[in-house]
């Protein structure tokens, strides 16, 4: 039996660290949705799966299950999982090593919020483990949004016109408006913000600590695209599109699958271009996208690259035919493997927070929420 540390940054102790606080509600819906969908996949396959558990986390999901009187698995409780509770940084980072030596193999899912994907990429290699996912270089470049648009703007690559501004500089007069700033190092789309004008970005900036980047805004499909990394080439999965809130800050609130046929091509054969540019690809990339209106592909740009699982895995998974497991494709992948995969005729919508709908034949299911199984 293959033994997998699967780890989650919100949900494991990320957030135990000084500064951090308490995680964002979006974050930790995410966060949660991934890795419940994640492990029951690995369970599926026969994995032992070992997660790392924040103790806080247990406490709000136990207050949860009391006022609705819904089932205790909500506290950690899965079929094949081993959970170790953690109460401070210091016993999160212990235990990590522990783990990360003592599998098989590591999976981490990480925001790139302060390097924090980073980091743990860093904690296996020093643990002498395996990790199940893109190198360490490819973790870096891609973990800061602005590096990872003049990175793919060197190969011709579509993306927004951007700057890169340091804490206290000015905006350049060169600016071009409307545009949409982010935090370098960001996740989830926290500090986000659609940028009216100049008045707008320079009250942003204002606000806002760290390096930013600044980026022309292009109207179009919102879409992302994972794509399955290894040895033998590079495999996208069914392009979705995505949903952003429309009050300027873009905020995550799910997708749909598939895309219409012309822009599922334009996506896949953008992201596979652009994951093709990154040094060591191995394991589940995420590519953001946004599709213009121009059919033969010319408005399409890449928005950013995820070298992470991402939450579309969620929809992607209730999407998947019978025979297929999308964890065992990607541990396929990661041997050297042609992984193989197949998916239903279905319509699928999907949240944040893990709920999937899928319509066939005009008969619409609802699949359980997977944030509760973790």
């Amino acid at each position: 039996m293959q033994r997998i540390f699967l780890y989650e940054f919100v949900t494991g102790g990320g957030f135990l660290h000084d500064g951090w606080g308490w995680p964002p509600d979006s974050l930790l819906c995410e966060g949660a949705a991934m890795a419940a969908a994640m492990a029951a996949d690995l369970v599926a396959v026969g994995a032992q799966v070992d997660m790392l558990r924040d103790h806080r986390w247990v406490r709000s999901r136990l207050a949860a299950r009391d006022r609705t009187g819904g089932p205790d698995r909500a506290a950690g409780e899965m079929a094949g999982v081993r959970f170790r509770h953690v109460h401070t940084a210091e016993e999160e980072r212990t235990a990590f090593g522990e783990l990360a030596a003592a599998c098989d193999a590591t999976i981490v899912i990480a925001p790139e919020l302060d390097h924090a994907l980073l980091e743990r990429c860093r904690w296996v290699e020093a643990a002498g483990g395996r990790l199940l996912g893109p190198s360490l270089e490819t973790v870096a470049l891609t973990s800061d949004k602005h590096a990872t648009a003049e990175h793919l703007s060197r190969f011709n690559l579509p993306v927004p016109r951007g700057w890169r501004i340091e804490p206290g500089a000015s905006l350049p007069r060169t600016v071009d408006f409307p545009a949409v700033g982010k935090p370098c190092l960001g996740a989830g789309s926290q500090e986000v913000h659609f940028l009216e004008h100049r008045a707008a970005a320079e009250s942003w900036l204002a606000r806002f600590r760290g390096p930013a980047r600044i980026e022309r805004f292009h109207p179009g499909t919102a879409a992302s695209v994972a794509v399955l990394c290894g040895p033998a080439g590079l495999f996208p999965l069914l392009p979705c599109r995505q949903r952003l809130s429309a009050d300027g800050r873009f905020h995550y609130l799910g997708g749909s699958l598939p895309l219409e046929n012309g822009l599922a091509r334009r996506a896949a054969e953008l992201a596979v271009r652009s994951v093709a540019t990154l040094p060591g690809v191995m394991g589940y990339l995420g590519v953001d996208l946004v599709l213009g209106a121009d059919p033969n592909g010319r408005d399409d740009f890449v928005i950013e690259i995820n070298p992470r699982l991402t939450t579309s895995y969620v929809g992607l998974r209730a999407a998947a035919a019978e025979e297929t497991n999308l964890a065992a494709a990607l541990l396929d992948v990661c041997q050297g493997r042609v992984p193989r995969f197949s998916f239903r005729p279905v319509q699928v919508q999907f949240d944040a927070d893990g709920n999937c709908r899928f319509e066939s034949r005009g008969i619409a299911k609802v699949v359980g929420q997977m944030a509760d199984h973790v």
